[in-house]
C-alpha cells in the first residue's frame, strides 16, 4: 500500500480551536477557584490515616502556582514535578474533584488541546506520583505519534493529553496487539481544515485527523479507517 494512496484517502474532520500558550504565573489569581469541590463535602483524610488525594493534589497545585519546586517536591515525585512545571498553558482555574486517586484541575474559560482539558494528578499515599497534562505539540505528526504511543502502551490518559475524547474512544475500542499486524507511519498530508496522518497495516489503513496550528498546538480530533 503506497503512502500517496493512503494520504489521498483521508477524510475531513471539524476544526479545533486552541489557546495560545500563556505565562504560568499569570493565572495565579485563579487559585481561589481551585477550592470548588464536587457536591459532597471534601474528605480530609483517607481511611488508612494518610492525607486524602484531593488534599495532596491541591498542595502540589498551590506550590506550582507559587513556582516553589521545593514545596512541590515534598508532595510529589521528581518526575511529577518536572512534568507539572513544564505545563505550557496558563493554570487551570477549577478543581474538578477526584475519582479514586485521580484528581483533575480543568480550564473553564479557555480552550487547550486534548480531552484532558488541563491537569490530571495520580496520587499514591502522601505524594503525587504521576502528572498528565494538556500538551502543546507543534507538528501534526507529533500529535499523531503521541496518540499512537499512548494506544500502544494502553494509556488512555496519555492519549487524552493530545486527542479529543471521541478520538481516544475510537482508537481504544481495540487493544494494541504487539504480536498482531504491524503499523507503519506514512506521514501527514494536507486535507480540508487540517491534516490527515496515516498509518498503514496489512489489509488497510488508519487515519488520524489533526487540527490546529504551530502557535496554538495540534490535536487529533477524529480517527477513520479504510480497508484495502
Amino acid at each position: 500500500m503506497s503512502a500517496r494512496w493512503l494520504r489521498g484517502a483521508a477524510a475531513t474532520a471539524a476544526t479545533a480551536a486552541f489557546l495560545v500558550p500563556a505565562s504560568l504565573l499569570a493565572a495565579a489569581p485563579a487559585l481561589a477557584h481551585t477550592a470548588h469541590a464536587p457536591a459532597q463535602a471534601p474528605v480530609r483524610t483517607a481511611a488508612h490515616g494518610t492525607a486524602a488525594p484531593a488534599v495532596v493534589a491541591k498542595k502540589l497545585f498551590r506550590a506550582w502556582l507559587r513556582a516553589d519546586r521545593h514545596a512541590a517536591s515534598r508532595v510529589a515525585t521528581a518526575g511529577a514535578v518536572s512534568t507539572l512545571f513544564a505545563y505550557p498553558f496558563r493554570a487551570p482555574d477549577e478543581f474538578a474533584g477526584c475519582s479514586g486517586n485521580a484528581c483533575r484541575f480543568v480550564h473553564t474559560s479557555v480552550r487547550v488541546p486534548g480531552g484532558l482539558d488541563g491537569i490530571l494528578m495520580i496520587v499514591s499515599g502522601a505524594k503525587v506520583t504521576k502528572v498528565y497534562e494538556s500538551r502543546h505539540l507543534v507538528t501534526p505528526s507529533a500529535a499523531a505519534k503521541h496518540l499512537f504511543d499512548a494506544w500502544r502502551k494502553g494509556d488512555r490518559n496519555r492519549g487524552l493529553e493530545i486527542a479529543t475524547t471521541t478520538a481516544v474512544k475510537t482508537l481504544f475500542r481495540t487493544k494494541y496487539d504487539p504480536k498482531g499486524v504491524k503499523y507503519f507511519f506514512q506521514g501527514c498530508s494536507s486535507e480540508p481544515k487540517g491534516y490527515g496522518c496515516a498509518y498503514s497495516y496489512e489489509g488497510g489503513g488508519m487515519f488520524m485527523h489533526v487540527r490546529g496550528s504551530k502557535s496554538r498546538g495540534y490535536e487529533v480530533t477524529s480517527i477513520s479507517y479504510i480497508a484495502d
